[in-house]
């Protein structure tokens, strides 16, 4: 079965928002590839850009959190953007609230975390960085899905 694995744009903060999502998930980074890293005649990076991150991976389980700085020169990203969000499937309440307390740390919940209406243990917020989560616990699926 096909893996999906979220990519984020950010505006300049990927590695700090990046080392807080380690921070809760654990684990290391897979890569870690600045735009110095390829710069080049073809591909010129600006001297204030050089150490902005051209791509991170952060393996979480069978997945992979990635992203990167966009360079100033293609604009900002819309950090009010709020037409996806990353899903986790949790494997236990205790995980979920884990996950749920830590990544919402400084950020606006939307939606407390707590048994749902349709059965599962559910919670979502956008984090300090802007990026929207939701946590789920379905004891049907022990984060199977």
């Amino acid at each position: 079965m096909a893996l999906i694995n979220p990519y984020i744009n950010f505006n300049g903060n990927t590695e700090e928002a990046f080392n807080f999502y380690k921070s809760v998930f654990g684990g290391e980074f897979a890569t870690i590839m600045r735009f110095k890293d390829m710069a080049s005649e073809e591909f010129p990076v600006a001297e204030h850009e050089e150490n902005k991150i051209m791509h991170i991976a952060l393996p979480i389980g069978k997945n992979v959190l990635m992203a990167n700085d966009v360079p100033e020169r293609m604009g900002r990203t819309n950090e009010n953007e709020n037409r996806s969000k990353i899903s986790i499937s949790a494997e236990s309440k205790e995980e979920a609230d884990k996950l749920f307390n830590g990544l919402s740390t400084g950020g606006q919940i939307e939606m407390p975390i707590a048994d749902s209406p349709w059965g599962s243990y559910f919670g979502m917020f956008r984090d300090k960085y802007g990026i929207e989560w939701m946590v789920d616990f379905d004891p049907k699926y022990k984060g199977q899905i």
